[in-house]
């Protein structure tokens, strides 16, 4: 199989992959409508093109089918893109699931395992209990922490992402509270292992990944400070100023309004959180962008409008 993530330009390509999504698109210059298909394997997803949808070499297929498709490699704006010559649906036994949902690199029970770690050196019994609520209690909550991705595109859009993300800014937030006195650590990595608790309901499961209607009406920041509050109710004489403090954090870090918080960081560990959670987004985004097949090649990368700056990579030893 030609994973996504090998594809250069001007290769030839008759393989199996995913239909995340197919749909009509503008017309061209001609006047002739064509299909938009975004295919996806376990290395990511690319975009084709179908210049003439009506071709009997095209059948028909919908969202979430596997289809095989013959193909060229083109390049345009800067992006690989396959124009599809040839479409079939294919039918189950034709393909390996696994081929195709984007995993974390790294082992799930591991990382939940460094998890709970982190919850058992939280000593305030507030927070202590609120953690083991949600991951240890819960059986389903947990599941689903283990599974769901933390983004749908930008940065750890895979199975395991929203877990490996977590991981990532609690660590970093224990270096921050070791190195800054004045932060409450239990504090701290209680708002680091929750901030994003609410995408386990923001997004529906692999292979869709997908906002809810729920993640499309309030957004992981208000679903997650509502889910701390709801388990907060039922750990006795959790006090108020603890818990405020705890939410004004999840609804923070973010940072800004125009990135979605609610509230701009107001005490100093909302500060290191948004910190925290920026580094390792941006960080995992580039190194998701570095392994990437949409680039020309070479180390200058183009414009990126996530940075909004033409990026490089950085030169190797």
């Amino acid at each position: 199989m030609k994973y996504i993530e090998t594809l250069k330009e001007g290769m030839n390509v008759k393989d199996i992959y995913l239909c995340k999504q197919r749909k009509c698109a503008l017309m061209t210059k001609n006047g002739k409508q064509y299909d938009d298909i975004i295919l996806q394997d376990k290395t990511g997803t690319m975009t084709g093109k179908i210049w003439n949808p009506n071709d009997s070499a095209i059948e028909d297929c919908d969202d979430l089918d596997y289809v095989e498709i013959s193909g060229k490699v083109t390049l345009f704006n800067s992006q690989l893109q396959i124009t599809v010559d040839r479409l079939r649906k294919v039918s189950e036994g034709e393909y390996i699931p696994s081929d195709y949902i984007p995993t974390s690199d790294y082992d799930i029970e591991e990382m939940f395992g460094k998890v709970l770690k982190f919850v058992d050196s939280v000593k305030n019994p507030y927070l202590n209990a609120l953690l083991k609520h949600f991951f240890v209690e819960d059986k389903d909550i947990v599941k689903a922490f283990k599974s769901q991705s933390a983004a749908k595109t930008l940065h750890h859009g895979f199975v395991g992402g929203l877990l490996e993300h977590s991981l990532s800014v609690a660590t970093m937030c224990w270096y921050i509270a070791e190195h800054y006195k004045i932060l409450n650590r239990d504090l701290l990595i209680t708002a680091a292992l929750l901030h994003d608790i609410g995408k386990i309901e923001e997004f529906s499961d692999f292979p869709l990944n997908d906002y809810t209607d729920a993640g499309n009406l309030l957004g992981h920041i208000v679903i997650g400070s509502e889910m701390v509050s709801d388990a907060a109710k039922n750990i006795e004489g959790f006090p108020v100023a603890l818990l405020n403090e705890l939410k004004h954090c999840i609804l923070s870090h973010h940072g800004k309004f125009e990135y979605g918080s609610p509230k701009r960081p107001a005490i100093a560990e909302a500060i290191a959180l948004n910190f925290a959670d920026d580094m390792d987004a941006k960080l995992e985004y580039c190194k998701e962008l570095f392994r990437s097949p949409n680039q020309e090649g070479g180390d200058w990368l183009g414009y990126n409008r996530f940075f909004e700056s033409n990026f490089r990579r950085t030169t190797e030893k």
